[in-house]
């Protein structure tokens, strides 16, 4: 599965250097990380189990500035035991990828606070 969210620039996303700053980037990638759960019927805000960020790695590739349309592609890449693996790419509407994200999401129990197995419907959930 995957989801493409658009994103619709902000003049405070524009830092001085007259391109959006790299953490309003980081800031596309999570509301990407958002669409795609809610996609899967999996929202990350509800439930006992969830997942949450525990590495990101990111490549800034070229500049968005002001007027570029561009949208935030996502995609599960992987699940381990405990884990689940995002891909990420910020990409201008020609095709330019702007930046490149890999996430590292571990599965919790909110009740009980801590770590957790991916259970198999979470993993189904998001079968295309």
């Amino acid at each position: 599965m995957t989801n493409t969210t658009p994103i619709q620039l902000r003049f405070n996303d524009i830092d001085q250097m007259g391109h959006v700053n790299n953490a309003v980037i980081m800031e596309f990638f999570d509301l990407g990380k958002a669409n795609l759960f809610a996609q899967a019927g999996m929202p990350p805000e509800e439930g006992d189990f969830t997942v949450m960020v525990v590495h990101v790695d990111v490549d800034f590739v070229s500049q968005i500035r002001w007027g570029d349309s561009i949208e935030v592609r996502t995609a599960i890449d992987h699940f381990g035991t405990k884990s689940v693996h995002v891909t990420q790419e910020v990409v201008k509407s020609g095709g330019e990828v702007c930046a490149r994200c890999h996430t590292v999401m571990a599965g919790y129990l909110r009740s009980e606070k801590r770590s957790a197995p991916i259970p198999d419907s979470y993993r189904h959930a998001f079968d295309e």
